[in-house]
């Protein structure tokens, strides 16, 4: 007991006693003494007593969790809030697809569901093949998927691919998922040039159209890579890339690095295509003359 300091339990005042450095140590770090584990969780655990506003029934909060209104319950804050805020106006309306009967308080919801909703917007297989048929008398060729954006979630769903979808319209697929990168649908320019893809022959008849003269796969300097087209401005040749498939094949991006590290190599200008730029085809146009202004008067 002599090397004993005797202290008191800070929550019951009971006497305890501890060594010396047990002492120091809790002196150093301003702790307090406890007799016990308990009594340490009691005088920690400062909950206070308060009364519900709503139903005066008493409960026990801790000190961070009290606020200006205390409530024993959620159902009674629920209860309080609604006399205090009157609710909104709900008007009774029939769902456009279902003919249900719904109450609700936003004027430019029509549906009585989320599901009502998404029905509502599905179109049926034989509207998804009429519109493919349409679209793809209109262009005089199969149409690419991005060129029917709109619907090429419906038929992903119904059909299970756009290329199934195609394939139900009586039409053949342009290029398939699996043989990307491995097998090309040759398409015939207007001029007479053997294109890749149907993208590539769309750059190609725009070239014709604005009479800007054009070679189709040119070898680059010293290598077996190959330039879509070249353009002559003078002196000064131009390659013209269509990268359709970048962010595609990590093989495709390594080859579009290395067209443009040779084009930089060999002081040659690169023009570089991407879908972005040819789809919606309703703004194909003004995006290819951005592209060609400051080399060709078009």
């Amino acid at each position: 007991m002599a090397n004993l300091k005797k202290v008191f339990c800070k929550n019951c005042k009971k006497p305890v006693y501890r060594s010396a450095g047990r002492f120091n140590e809790n002196l150093k770090f301003k702790w307090n003494f406890y007799c016990s584990i308990k009594c340490e969780s009691q005088y920690k655990n400062k909950k206070q007593l308060l009364d519900c506003e709503n139903c005066e029934k008493s409960f026990t909060r801790s000190s961070y969790a009290v606020s200006l209104h205390n409530y024993c319950s959620r159902s009674c804050a629920v209860t309080v809030n609604n006399r205090k805020h009157s609710k909104r106006k709900t008007e009774l309306k029939i769902c456009i697809k279902c003919g249900k009967k719904y109450k609700k308080s936003t004027n430019n919801i029509k549906y009585c569901s989320l599901s009502c909703r998404r029905k509502a917007g599905q179109r049926t297989p034989e509207e998804l093949i009429k519109v493919i048929k349409e679209t793809a008398k209109k262009l005089k060729r199969v149409p690419a998927r991005r060129e029917v954006d709109k619907i090429h979630d419906s038929c992903r769903k119904i059909f299970g691919s756009w290329n199934n979808a195609v394939l139900a319209a009586g039409l053949q697929p342009n290029r398939s998922h699996e043989s990307r990168m491995y097998k090309r649908m040759i398409t015939r320019a207007k001029d007479g040039h053997f294109c890749d893809s149907i993208s590539e022959a769309i750059i190609d008849n725009w070239l014709s159209k604005n009479n800007v003269s054009h070679e189709r796969d040119v070898p680059y300097p010293n290598t077996h890579h190959k330039a879509d087209w070249k353009v002559l401005v003078g002196n000064k040749k131009i390659f013209i890339e269509y990268f359709g498939l970048a962010n595609d094949s990590p093989r495709y991006d390594r080859a579009i690095k290395e067209k443009k590290k040779l084009c930089y190599k060999n002081k040659i200008t690169l023009i570089a295509i991407y879908p972005k730029d040819l789809y919606p085809k309703e703004f194909s146009e003004k995006n290819l003359k951005n592209k060609f202004k400051n080399f060709l008067i078009i």
